[in-house]
């Protein structure tokens, strides 16, 4: 039986929407401590430090949108995982399941949801055993190497951050989380293209209508 992955869809981009809000704010906050590490290094740690109390806020919001839009992304991908199985079921390589327990796998969650990904891509199409077309993955691709990118810069970033102590060292953290940020926000802009262009292709197919562009 197929499921209507239209709502949660809505619900996803919004959240993905949040997230890049928060990471709008995080950045402000990063660069407002970058200047003053900049401005005052080696002398007043006054605005350093009142800049530092700032970032707790768009931090705070940077968790609660991650944990809610990671949620409510993985139920989607499990929904659009099932339709694959009712018109592709014996293209996929892992049983709807792994849609979910991907994620929480340690170094598998690195590839397993990308390959779930082209396998309810190829399912959602209007031909799901017809050739991969040139380029037909470049929107995938470009959101996961995206993701996973940032997944390991932001684990750095926050290492850095954590035992910084001298200036200097404040200044190379505060760089590596302006880039985190800036990551963040770009996997998050083509993860609502992922999800509105694989959600309009299982519509379409499901409804009849003409296959959506690719």
């Amino acid at each position: 039986m197929l499921r209507n992955p239209n709502g949660l869809s809505y619900a996803v981009i919004a959240l993905l929407g949040g997230t890049i809000l928060a990471d709008v704010l995080s950045l402000l906050a990063t660069f407002w401590l970058r200047t003053a590490v900049i401005h005052h290094a080696g002398g007043d740690v006054s605005e350093r430090d009142l800049a530092m109390a700032s970032m707790a806020v768009p931090g705070l919001l940077q968790v609660v949108a991650l944990i809610a839009t990671a949620t409510l992304f993985i139920i989607w991908f499990y929904r659009v995982r099932l339709n694959a199985e009712v018109w592709a079921g014996d293209f996929q390589r892992r049983k709807p399941g792994w849609a979910i327990g991907g994620w929480f796998i340690p170094f598998g969650n690195l590839w397993i949801p990308r390959t779930t990904a082209v396998d309810i891509w190829r399912a959602s199409r209007a031909e799901p055993s017809a050739a991969d077309r040139s380029g037909e993955f470049l929107l995938l691709n470009g959101w996961w190497i995206l993701f996973v990118a940032n997944a390991v810069l932001s684990r750095i970033a926050g290492k850095v951050y954590q035992y910084a102590e001298t200036f200097e060292e404040y200044e190379t953290a505060v760089n590596w989380l302006l880039a985190s940020d800036a990551l963040d926000i770009a996997a998050a802009v083509l993860a609502i293209l992922f999800v509105r262009r694989l959600t309009s292709m299982q519509h379409a197919k499901a409804t009849g209508m003409i296959p959506a562009a690719q």
